[in-house]
């Protein structure tokens, strides 16, 4: 199993998430494609996983050429991709997360030097290394001591880092946004879920925070809900 491969399945089909490389690219696979993927990441050869879903396609009515040429270019292109390879996958979740929308939450002194200091290593670590070494950094910060933040300290620590990026050039997206509030908790002595992951109507990538279970300070223009997980870093117990 690739542990610089993770997967995000959802009913519409597999995202996966390539960090190999620079900052990482994301692969949308439609039900078809996933399922081809599915079986040769299991260990099946290609030419048998593709010949075992022409003929379940042909039982349908389907031309098996057609379905047969296009799985060949798909099986070609996810092996010029280096993706034919099992990946790694968050545990199912049994219901979607509660999302919870920004909103301005006063903090203390130690949440604005939390954010602040967290969004300057988010920022260092994004910008000058590749993906694959931002995420280790992270999984890293899961030793440090600290107890589960609570959905009012997650959320006093988002609005801390939403103040800071205010005074830092650039723009700070998702992912920067979400790493710094997660790196800010580590650095307080609190641990929230730091989560990338993807969703497939439309397709997007995108990265937050969790706490008690709870989405933290989403946008409130994107409502487009649920992302499936792709990656979750987060101290074990």
């Amino acid at each position: 199993m690739s542990t610089l491969v993770h997967a995000a399945v959802t009913a519409d089909g597999v995202a996966l998430m390539d960090v190999r490389r620079g900052r990482g690219r994301w692969h949308f696979l439609d039900p078809v494609s996933a399922e081809l993927w599915s079986k040769v990441a299991a260990g099946q050869a290609t030419d048998e996983a593709i010949e075992d879903l022409v003929h379940a396609w042909q039982l349908r009515g389907v031309d098996p050429d057609q379905v047969r040429a296009d799985l060949n270019r798909v099986a070609a292109e996810l092996h010029e991709a280096e993706l034919l390879v099992a990946a790694c996958r968050p545990g199912p979740r049994s219901d979607p997360p509660i999302v919870r929308f920004a909103g301005t939450v006063g903090g203390t002194l130690r949440d604005q030097i939390a954010a602040q200091g967290g969004l300057a290593l988010a920022l260092v670590l994004l910008r000058c290394l590749p993906i694959r070494f931002t995420i280790a950094a992270a999984m890293t910060a899961t030793r440090l001591p600290g107890r589960h933040a609570t959905i009012a300290d997650a959320e006093r620590l988002h609005s801390a880092v939403q103040r800071a990026t205010r005074a830092w050039p650039g723009r700070a997206a998702c992912l920067e946004e979400s790493l710094a509030v997660y790196l800010a908790a580590a650095l307080s002595g609190r641990r929230v879920r730091w989560v990338l992951g993807a969703s497939f109507m439309p397709r997007n990538a995108h990265a937050w925070v969790e706490a008690e279970g709870t989405v933290i300070g989403q946008d409130a223009a994107d409502r487009v809900w649920p992302y499936a997980a792709a990656l979750q870093v987060e101290h074990p117990n």
